[in-house]
């Protein structure tokens, strides 16, 4: 059991990290489609490649360490666990989420965005609700 502590620590460690990346990462769309400087605009380019390399491999390490959480508790512990099979769903839809980023972050660098500021506040949101949802299920486990 002490071990399974220490993995669930580095699973929430990086995903924190991965998170605090994925939230950031839609503000910085917000302000590059809506600035007029191509000055300012080949700045975010960098930006948003950078933050974006930066924080996959703590979305690597979440995914790593909470598979390996879930192969210390056991098969059984699995199939008897609903709240994580709806938990599961939801980091798929993140990962989705996460590389539709890459698509974004390639749209941007090649100066095609025709999405608006407003779009990327709406989409910087979908993280946000499925982190709640991901933390309500994995601590009140209402299933």
């Amino acid at each position: 059991m002490n071990n399974i502590l220490w993995f669930k620590a580095f699973h929430v460690f990086f995903m924190v990290a991965w998170f605090a990346g994925i939230f950031y990462l839609p503000r910085l769309f917000v302000n590059h489609a809506e600035t007029k400087s191509d000055e300012v605009a080949q700045q975010f380019k960098g930006m948003e490649k950078r933050l974006l390399y930066f924080v996959t491999p703590f979305a690597i390490f979440t995914l790593l360490f909470g598979v390996t959480i879930i192969y210390a508790y056991g098969y059984d512990w699995f199939v008897a666990s609903k709240w994580l099979h709806i938990k599961l769903s939801l980091v798929i839809v993140l990962f989705v989420y996460h590389g539709y980023c890459f698509k974004l972050v390639s749209t941007f660098a090649q100066n095609k965005n025709r999405r608006s500021g407003r779009f990327y506040r709406i989409f910087n949101e979908i993280p946000v609700l499925i982190l709640l949802a991901v933390i309500i299920l994995a601590y009140v486990k209402p299933m």
